[in-house]
């Protein structure tokens, strides 16, 4: 009976430990299972963090770059804004200067159409068909230039009869442009003046015979006094070299230099030029 007892206490106890041994077993892979998932969602956490922290740091970045996109917006519709109004500021100077100098062009204009007439009206007027008399436009002003033989004899002040005809003829262009001036210059040769008793050089000769032409044209050919100018430039603006008596008579001459009185187009002309210059 003890045997049989003993047997069965032995076959319970062997069928109780292989019952253990297999649930330990169980729950170690159990235990294993759960160690595995436990790494593995550590890992995933840890790398969840790291995302986190990327996409924080990321989420900061976007919104400091946000925030100086919103102030250099900003700073760029000040900027537009200045630069708009320098544009229209330059577009505006740009639009004066182009007056002025339109202006300038039409003052321009109509002084050369001013002399082009005066020219055309000379032309009509004193003779051209003389070669000692020559109508010509120099820098924008009419030359009349009269060789002396048509108005003085040699070394005299004291004016021909022929040449009152001549002088007629100027009076008449310049009593039909009572806006003009004249600037009645005298010329000589370089052969010296000997001199007398009123007459010490060239200098003396050349303003006397000036002066002689102005006072013909005004107390016997009726020009207005205040349009004449008389002048004498002596022997030193010759046309060509003195070293032939054809030449010498060439320089032996007066010129009346004709100038309408635009002092006005003048005037805006020098004040349009140093408005552009600033």
């Amino acid at each position: 009976m003890k045997k049989v007892f003993l047997a069965l206490s032995l076959i319970t106890l062997t069928l109780t430990s292989c019952g253990t041994k297999k649930k330990i077993a169980e729950l170690e892979q159990k235990n294993k299972e759960c160690q595995d998932l436990l790494n593995s969602t550590t890992m995933k956490l840890n790398l969840c963090l790291s995302e986190k922290d990327a996409l924080s740091k990321q989420n900061d970045y976007l919104k400091q770059n946000n925030s100086d996109l919103i102030n250099s917006n900003k700073e760029m519709t000040v900027l537009t804004t200045k630069g708009a109004q320098n544009l229209e500021k330059s577009l505006e100077s740009i639009k004066e200067k182009d007056l002025k100098i339109s202006r300038l062009q039409d003052a321009l204009t109509k002084k050369d159409s001013v002399t082009l007439a005066l020219v055309t009206s000379l032309k009509k007027t004193v003779g051209l068909d003389d070669p000692d008399i020559n109508v010509n436009v120099e820098k924008g002003v009419v030359f009349i230039n009269i060789s002396d033989k048509m108005l003085f004899k040699s070394g005299s002040y004291v004016i021909t009869d022929r040449a009152k005809e001549i002088l007629a003829k100027v009076a008449k262009v310049i009593n039909d442009k009572p806006d003009f001036e004249c600037l009645v210059e005298g010329h000589t040769d370089n052969v010296p003046f000997t001199g007398n008793a009123i007459l010490l050089d060239n200098w003396d000769l050349s303003v006397k015979r000036a002066t002689a032409i102005v006072r013909m044209l005004t107390k016997d050919l009726g020009v207005n006094p205040k349009q004449l100018i008389a002048a004498g430039r002596s022997q030193y603006i010759p046309l060509v070299e003195n070293n032939t008596a054809e030449n010498r008579a060439t320089n032996r001459r007066t010129r009346i230099v004709i100038m309408p009185k635009i002092d006005q187009f003048y005037d805006m002309i020098e004040k349009e030029m140093k408005s552009l210059s600033k």
